[in-house]
């Protein structure tokens, strides 16, 4: 008789647009999970998970999910400013984690993050830096690894979304952090990733409102340009956009002393090329939803199988520290307009 497989019982926290795409994958497409209780303060997304993923554990209150009876882990993809309590409050109830990026706005925050993490080392925290997980991105990681582009020396890499007339995401504006760090923490991480994790040094930055001109208000811009010094003497150059015509483009070039690695440099939407009056064209993915639906899916099997001892994370906690240590040196050099030393 065939042994009945073990399932990873999970609390989701937070089912807004992210949140209901990851409650699917957990629900519907990795095999060792399984959500048996899901929490929000909006009465709409609890009925959502009853209605639609028949999910009718439903808390609106936080500490009592974590009460639920048998619950092994948590699920957070809630505002970021929530991150780091609701990840100390659910190690400290014997709960593995899994907890959308960045980590934190704050870097004493991470910090106490990390050594709560260290007094539970039997409990599995991960930070979700999905384009870890992309095939294209790990592919690329593998053939610096192997030497393909000989040492690599320069980082070049941007996420840039499409623009969205309305503005909706300005009521994000007051706790996002800033474009650096919640668009760019992505390349901050795969530069960081790439390049085999060095210190990093120096960064300049600039910013500009093109468009949506009420960020300012919030010391905020709809694009940024970064350049990062590394201590041994590689660098990373970054752009961030929320305006761009053609759709959401991930672009992440490689240079090294032997050759060069692009991923993204065209950001298809699918196969189809279309010739017609206006030239020889692809459509664009729309949003980073469809870039990386696949990379959120493998990134939730990774969690899972981590936390119920089958394998190691690939990233860790520091990885997430550092990610946010260098945004928010990269906000601070934009603002005041000068280098911000390490």
């Amino acid at each position: 008789m065939q042994q009945q497989q073990q399932k990873l019982r999970i609390g989701m926290v937070g089912l807004g647009r992210l949140g209901q795409r990851h409650a699917r994958n957990l629900a519907q497409r990795v095999p060792n999970a399984e959500v048996v209780a899901v929490c929000s303060p909006l009465a709409s997304e609890l009925d959502w998970a009853a209605t639609t993923l028949g999910i009718t554990q439903g808390y609106a209150d936080y500490s009592a999910l974590l009460a639920h009876p048998g619950l092994d882990s948590v699920f957070l993809v809630t505002p970021t400013s929530l991150h780091a309590d609701q990840i100390i409050q659910a190690l400290r109830a014997g709960k593995h984690v899994f907890c959308e990026k960045p980590l934190s706005l704050d870097l004493a925050d991470c910090l106490k993050v990390e050594a709560e993490a260290a007094r539970h080392p039997q409990l599995t925290v991960m930070i979700g830096f999905v384009r870890r997980f992309d095939a294209s991105y790990h592919d690329a990681y593998q053939k610096i690894q192997q030497g393909m582009v000989g040492k690599p020396y320069l980082i070049r890499s941007q996420t840039c979304d499409q623009n969205d007339p309305s503005g909706a995401f300005m009521r994000f504006a007051p706790t996002s952090g800033g474009i650096f760090l919640d668009c760019s923490v992505h390349d901050i991480d795969l530069a960081r990733w790439l390049l085999g994790n060095p210190a990093p040094k120096r960064v300049y930055a600039s910013g500009t409102n093109a468009i949506h001109t009420g960020l300012r208000e919030f010391g905020d811009v709809d694009n940024g340009l970064a350049t990062l010094e590394f201590a041994d003497g590689s660098m990373a150059s970054f752009m961030a956009s929320r305006t761009m015509a053609h759709g959401h483009e991930t672009l992440t070039e490689v240079f090294g002393t032997a050759g060069r690695l692009a991923v993204g440099a065209n950001p298809r939407g699918n196969r189809v090329e279309i010739s017609d009056q206006y030239g020889v064209r692809n459509e664009c993915t729309p949003d980073f939803f469809a870039r990386f639906s696949d990379a959120f899916l493998i990134e939730a099997q990774e969690f899972t199988d981590a936390a119920l001892g089958l394998r190691k994370l690939s990233l860790t906690l520091h990885d997430a520290t550092e990610a946010t240590r260098i945004g928010l040196a990269m906000t601070r050099a934009m603002r005041e307009g000068q280098a911000v030393d390490f």
